[in-house]
């Protein structure tokens, strides 16, 4: 299974970055294969609207099954669900200890998004 995480770097060392739509990348963990892709997203860094729906259609076409962000809007989430990848927030500091959390299976599956649009 491959896993999504928000990050401004490119490596598990990176910090996780707290807003999906903007986010500057996506780092594609695979569970399965313990690899790993980066997915620069700088197109939707000053996008006037609309970051988080094509942030959200960029994980689906990346082959994730869940995404590891600090926060995840209302465009985004509706995106995401139908799309079937599950979200996590978390305010882990670094990609790597976000993992960390994921695997042990201490991150909650987030109901629905936990800010406002244009956040």
């Amino acid at each position: 299974m491959k896993v999504a995480f928000t990050t401004s770097g490119s490596d598990f060392s990176a910090p996780l970055e707290s807003r999906f739509g903007r986010a500057p990348k996506f780092l594609i963990y695979d569970l399965d294969g313990e690899s790993f892709e980066v997915i620069d997203n700088q197109q939707n860094l000053n996008a006037a609207q609309g970051a988080g729906i094509q942030s959200a259609e960029t994980i689906a076409r990346s082959g994730a099954k869940a995404l590891v962000s600090g926060h995840c809007g209302p465009n985004a989430f509706r995106v995401l669900a139908a799309a079937g990848i599950k979200v996590y927030n978390t305010n882990a500091p670094t990609v790597a200890e976000a993992l960390e959390k994921f695997k042990a299976g201490k991150l909650e599956e987030t109901a629905a998004a936990d800010v406002e649009g244009h956040w």
